[in-house]
């Protein structure tokens, strides 16, 4: 009897656990441990912030994956022990045979002064209801949507929510002025500026600002200022925070501080024997300099390969899966479209492409969520 123990039940975590289900015997067990009792689907924050439709239909209660045939613990860790395979969970030690860490980023809101006083954390679930409100209860002005640091989880998201908002402030005939800046200088650095141009163009025909190389120092009341005496005036301000690797992670070794934890970018594997990471809290450099995107189809790309890795090590078989850095991502355009930013990003230099906009790729992204809540949860 094996016990393979997954930090975190993201997309990663979770499509990693019903991977090794799939492959292993019952007698094997599979204990994913969250902090949280529920999951919901990133892609759902945009929908909820402009009342499209709630983060609730897409949010599925961790403890039905029981049924599922999977150890289900909610608790924080505390501690991880990579060479003894163990972490602590709320006080109880927990030892495995091989350990999946997929335990995301920490948002870092007070890393730029006055951030949290004045601006709304826009990519944390917690506050999606008042963002959505204060969105709702909005009747003109200067909206920003403001980067605050790289990398972040699914880059071309902040463009996304600045084209919807803009497209709902039209709709519903309230005159507002719609920006987005960012620290990097064009919009989507991975795919190189000739390939950004269907969303540099979209971002003209809503008369949506963006401001390249911007690296926000501070938010004042109504301002934001930058590195020189510039500064951006907003009414409402809806940031991408800092995203930081868990400090639990550093402490462990896994991760330098203010750095992300390294792996082998085909295998997963960390370096200590038995230990994997997978997802957002990873850094995979690219063959321009670049990091691996944080995205959701990555962390399930990468869940299934070290899946697979476990499932042949745990039979006494050499493991031979890895990870091809292929994937992609959607990015709504507005007008009931959408575009996909896609490739192989493992190739050198990454070959990887922004789509033309239309309504089927707005439709995939659709089942792109009903299709891994079908398969994972068993709707």
């Amino acid at each position: 009897m094996g016990r393979v123990l997954i930090l975190g039940a993201g997309f990663g975590g979770i499509a990693t656990a019903i991977a090794l289900r799939e492959q292993l015997p019952t007698d094997d067990e599979i204990v994913l441990v969250d902090r949280r009792d529920d999951f919901a689907m990133g892609i759902r924050k945009t929908w909820a912030i402009l009342g499209i439709s709630p983060i609730a239909y897409g949010t599925r209660s961790l403890a039905s994956l029981a049924s599922r045939g999977l150890t289900v613990l909610q608790g924080t860790v505390s501690h991880i022990d990579v060479e003894g395979r163990t972490a602590t969970v709320d006080g109880s030690v927990l030892q495995a045979d091989a350990m999946v860490v997929a335990l995301g980023t920490e948002h870092a809101m007070g890393a730029i002064a006055g951030l949290a006083e004045h601006g709304l954390n826009a990519w944390d679930r917690a506050h999606l209801d008042e963002v959505h409100g204060l969105v709702d209860a909005f009747r003109g002005g200067r909206v920003v949507v403001g980067i605050f640091g790289t990398p972040y989880p699914c880059p071309p998201a902040p463009y996304e929510l600045a084209i919807l908002l803009a497209e709902r402030f039209d709709a519903r005939g309230i005159e507002a002025e719609v920006s987005v800046f960012a620290p990097v200088p064009i919009v989507l650095p991975i795919l190189g500026a000739s390939e950004c141009v269907p969303l540099d163009r979209r971002l003209e025909e809503r008369a949506i600002k963006f401001l390249g190389s911007h690296v926000a120092t501070e938010v004042t009341e109504r301002a934001v200022h930058f590195g020189s005496e510039e500064q951006l005036p907003f009414d409402l301000l809806l940031a991408v925070p800092p995203h930081r690797c868990p400090s639990v992670l550093v402490e462990a070794g896994l991760a330098a501080a203010g750095g992300w934890v390294e792996v082998d970018r085909a295998t997963l594997e960390t370096g200590h024997r038995g230990v994997y990471a997978i997802g957002d809290s990873t850094a995979i450099p690219l063959a321009n300099g670049m990091p691996l995107p944080k995205a959701g189809l990555f962390a399930e790309k990468e869940g299934l390969t070290v899946a697979a890795r476990i499932a042949a090590e745990l039979r006494g078989e050499v493991p031979t899966a890895t990870f091809d850095g292929q994937g992609a991502c959607y990015i709504e355009m507005g007008n009931g479209e959408a575009s996909t930013v896609s490739g192989d990003f493992f190739d050198d230099p990454p070959s990887v492409v922004l789509s033309m906009p239309d309504a089927q790729q707005r439709a995939s992204k659709e089942r792109f969520e009903m299709d891994r809540l079908a398969h994972w949860f068993g709707e």
